[in-house]
């Protein structure tokens, strides 16, 4: 086991308080915050001193509630404008891969729509006619519908207006034709988590994108699946599902996404 490292205990101890706070709905009492944090409300009254006059934490004369202080607003942005999910998610898209056992990409907004950023292919993986820089449908591809689902009405609607006259044409009944029916699968992306589509992109391949949020609670990127219908565990509450929905959500917190 890794030798633990020498620290201040009462650092620690103290950040519970901020933890707390950080966690809560609003301002609380000092007996509330010092219950939450696990200590007496006057080992953490001594905390808070300190804490206000470094600016973490502020307390209102009026009602005497606690609450986080504007360095604590400082730190936080300054943490949250060094973060690049890509990044991030590049360096757990690895580890991730092995565990599910198929090709996984990573996928954001780009300009003409969900562009495809990084590719881990498996060495078991299906063959896909896919590369770096494609673009996404919006209709046909489970990368297409988790962006759809999560964006604006008047970020989508250009490609979608161009998709369903497409799928009309083409007499693919096995994709929305109406704004009716897109909402319907739309509101099931939402519901379930993440998107899943199969043969109707690639024949014979089952795809599955997961949505990572940031702080506003915008979709900044999809962790996208891909494997063979004949090797993939295609149920909605399987265990590429249900993986993917992990690494998304907690990369959605690592990003500042407040649940």
């Amino acid at each position: 086991m890794e030798k633990t490292r020498a620290g201040i205990q009462s650092v620690e101890v103290g950040f519970a308080l901020l933890d707390a706070l950080a966690k809560a709905a609003g301002p609380l009492m000092l007996r509330d915050l010092a219950a939450t944090a696990g200590m007496s409300a006057a080992k953490a009254h001594r905390y808070l001193v300190s804490f206000q006059r470094l600016g973490l934490v502020v307390q209102d004369t009026a009602t005497t509630l606690y609450d986080l202080g504007p360095a604590a607003l400082k730190l936080g942005l300054a943490s949250l404008s060094r973060l690049d999910a890509v990044k991030l998610a590049r360096e757990r898209i690895g580890p991730l891969m092995l565990q599910i056992g198929h090709t996984l990409a990573l996928a954001v907004w780009g300009n003409q729509g969900p562009t495809i950023v990084h590719w881990e292919e498996s060495p078991s993986a299906v063959t896909v006619n896919l590369r770096l820089g494609d673009v996404m449908p919006l209709l046909s591809s489970a990368t297409g519908r988790c962006f759809a689902a999560h964006l604006s009405t008047e970020a989508i609607a250009p490609m979608l207006a161009i998709e369903m006259l497409q799928a009309r044409k083409s007499g693919r009944f096995d994709l929305p034709h109406s704004k009716r029916e897109i909402a319907q699968v739309l509101n099931e992306v939402r519901q379930r988590g993440l998107a899943r589509v199969e043969n109707t992109l690639l024949p014979g391949v089952v795809g599955f994108c997961a949505p990572v949020f940031d702080f506003d609670g915008h979709m900044v990127l999809g962790i996208v699946a891909l494997g063979s219908v004949a090797t993939i565990d295609a149920a909605w509450d399987g265990s590429v599902a249900t993986a993917l929905r992990a690494a998304a959500a907690q990369l959605s917190r690592d990003l500042g996404q407040i649940s």
